[in-house]
């Protein structure tokens, strides 16, 4: 048996949460979707925002440098006086927690946990992503400053008819929490405190025996490193210890929505546009269309230049037998279009390319190159589920923001405590 087969691939554990009278002002956005300044006005008369703590730069002067040792102090400043002044509380027995989301008519219930480390780096609790080294250190000095986990990594599981059970039955009782977050997305708590439902989602996740990140690499990836951090000496190799987990929300794959994540180029590669086009018009046939249109099928692109939209699709087809990456969208327009022709080597690092997610619509594209910053905007088919998951399968890596999902979880509803 090996290490990892010992341990439970998620696990219950006794949450950090607000008082239910004032979770509506805590919850907040997740860190990474607002900007300093729109955090500050969010947070403004709200002193007990999830802000304060997620993004705790909002409470030092302006202009302060966002990984500055001052801004991990104010973050664990503002967490302690939050829990000693009672507003978060933690559980007193180890739970799971079945978290909704609805957005407009989109519903998606999953079930909170703490996921194993072990799993995850036994590829059990599987990537489809790299990280950013720069915002990896940020959550390690984040979570190592609060000694906390308080961001939820997104993930994905396979249809299991005893996690599907726990929840039906759950949901039919009264929710401890219902809070109307940032853009009117509802976010709906309840505790699973029955022992014989906490055993049964054990049991579901171990007979899935995997689990797919969705949303959330850097957060993963991070609290793995401060595992191993802190356990660099003594070798500690407890089974289910408690420190040898992250904050999960784990969702059937079935109610997962996914949005593209569409790409804007800052200039043509010293091409002009009509060199540019024509380039392009060797690999892909180019329509001019008369208004916005988001592609509406595989291996199909839009593109946005000089106030004029073009649809694009492949001139000759892809072969089946190439790996799964290979067969992205994505990767379609990196390696044909992006890396060869706009000279975009490394999307992770070039500052010449940025990426819009699909949520924000077309409008957002034409605003930002009409604006004269950008000179280019494409639109993409949406990555599904099933090609995260064959990917993540095959150990593949998808280049960045290959993904956008909404609604998002917030920060604030619940945090996994390192103790």
């Amino acid at each position: 048996m090996s290490d990892f087969q010992k341990k439970n691939l998620v696990r219950p554990f006794a949450a950090l949460r607000p008082v239910p009278d004032l979770a509506a002002e805590v919850v907040a956005p997740p860190y990474d979707v607002v900007s300093t300044n729109e955090a500050i006005a969010l947070a403004e008369d709200k002193p007990w925002s999830f802000l304060h703590i997620s993004k705790p730069e909002i409470d030092l002067p302006v202009g302060i440098d966002i990984y500055s040792d001052a801004v991990y102090e104010k973050a664990r400043e503002n967490f302690n006086r939050m829990i000693d002044d009672g507003i978060l509380k933690r559980d007193e027995q180890d739970y799971y927690y079945i978290y909704r989301l609805k957005m407009a008519d989109h519903i998606q219930t999953g079930i909170v946990g703490a996921g194993s480390i072990a799993a995850y780096e036994a590829n059990l609790i599987r990537r489809h992503e790299l990280t950013r080294p720069d915002k990896e250190n940020d959550r390690v000095r984040q979570i190592d400053a609060i000694n906390a986990q308080t961001g939820p990594v997104f993930t994905i599981h396979k249809s299991n008819d005893l996690l599907e059970e726990v929840i039906n039955r759950n949901v039919a009782y009264a929710a401890d929490y219902h809070v109307i977050g940032d853009g009117k997305v509802e976010h709906t708590l309840w505790v699973v405190t029955d022992l014989n439902d906490i055993e049964k989602v054990t049991e579901g996740f171990d007979a899935l025996g995997v689990l797919y990140i969705a949303d959330g690499h850097h957060r993963s990836a991070a609290a793995s490193r401060v595992f191993a951090d802190r356990n660099k000496t003594g070798g500690n190799s407890a089974v289910n210890e408690p420190n040898d987990s992250f904050l999960l929300v784990s969702f059937p794959e079935a109610e997962v929505k996914v949005f593209a994540y569409n790409r804007i180029v800052k200039d043509l590669n010293e091409l002009s546009e009509s060199d540019f086009i024509n380039k392009i018009s060797e690999i892909f046939d180019l329509v001019k269309q008369a208004e916005a249109i988001k592609p509406s099928v595989r291996n199909s692109f839009s593109m946005y230049i000089s106030g004029t939209w073009y649809s694009l699709s492949l001139k000759s087809p892809m072969s089946d037998d190439i790996a799964p990456v290979e067969q992205l969208d994505i990767s379609i327009l990196t390696n044909l279009l992006l890396e060869p022709i706009l000279g975009i080597a490394d999307p992770r690092i070039d500052p010449r390319i940025d990426f819009i997610g699909g949520i924000r619509g077309l409008v957002e594209l034409e605003k930002r190159v009409d604006s004269g910053e950008w000179s280019v905007a494409f639109a993409l088919y949406p990555t599904s589920v099933q090609d995260l998951i064959s990917v993540a399968d095959a150990e593949e890596v998808m280049p960045p923001k290959s993904t956008w999902f909404e609604p998002k979880l917030a920060d604030g509803m619940i945090s996994l405590v390192l103790d």
